[in-house]
C-alpha cells in the first residue's frame, strides 16, 4: 500500500501539482485576486466559527465553577 502511494507521488507529473490559476503565476489577474478574497474569506469563517466555539467553551467552564462554588458554599451552610 504504501508503495503504490509512493508510486504516485514520484510518477506524477509536475503539471498536476498547480491548479490552472497558479500553474500561469500571472499575479495581477482578476482570477487569482478572486482565489485570493475566497480564501480569505474562507479564513474569515473558520476563525469566526473556531472563536465561537472558543467562547462557548469558556463560559461552560465558568458556569461550572460557579455552580460547583455553589454547590460547596450550600454544603457549608448550616441546614435548618
Amino acid at each position: 500500500m504504501l508503495g503504490i502511494l509512493f508510486a504516485g507521488i514520484v510518477l506524477t507529473p509536475a503539471r498536476s501539482f498547480a491548479c490552472a490559476t497558479c500553474y500561469g503565476a500571472n499575479i495581477d489577474s482578476p482570477m487569482a485576486d478572486g482565489m485570493n478574497w475566497g480564501i480569505f474569506t474562507l479564513l474569515g469563517v473558520v476563525g469566526t466559527v473556531l472563536a465561537t466555539f472558543l467562547t462557548f467553551l469558556i463560559y461552560i467552564i465558568r458556569k461550572s465553577e460557579a455552580m460547583n462554588a455553589a454547590a460547596e458554599a450550600a454544603a457549608k451552610s448550616p441546614q435548618v
